[in-house]
């Protein structure tokens, strides 16, 4: 924890990726990791309450869904192949088994993937994060 005698980051100096993309995924502020990321399953909180960034600037769009869709995909058609390829079970119960936990893992990841996509963009300083923000 900084203290007032120490100096902020400058514009120049870059913000350190891994951890606000570790505190992205376990969503909390990038900027201090103390402060929710998130006030509904996927609505960011527009400033932190314990550090005041503002949180506004960011602009996920649609990636988290696509890395979502991604991930999940890699990892289920594998385990969907040797699933049937080592136990053969029936069709519908294979639907239903691997649509529950395809839609789990989905619902799972997509919110982590918003928070490390704004941790990526605070560390950038891209969308107006590099402006104004307060750094810890």
């Amino acid at each position: 924890m900084k203290t007032m005698t120490q100096s902020p980051l400058t514009m120049d100096e870059d913000r350190p990726m891994r951890p606000a993309m570790r505190r992205g995924w376990a969503m909390r502020c990038p900027n201090c990791g103390q402060g929710r990321l998130l006030h509904t399953y996927l609505k960011v909180n527009d400033t932190c309450a314990s550090c005041g960034q503002e949180l506004h600037h960011q602009q996920a769009d649609d990636g988290p869904a696509y890395l979502t869709i991604l991930i999940a995909g890699h990892m289920m058609a594998p385990l969907l192949l040797f699933v049937y390829s080592r136990w053969e079970p029936e069709p519908m119960a294979m639907a239903l088994g691997f649509t529950t936990v395809f839609v789990a893992l989905s619902l799972f990841l997509l919110p982590r993937l918003k928070g490390v996509l704004v941790g990526i963009q605070w560390a950038k300083r891209m969308h107006g994060f590099g402006v104004g923000s307060p750094d810890v």
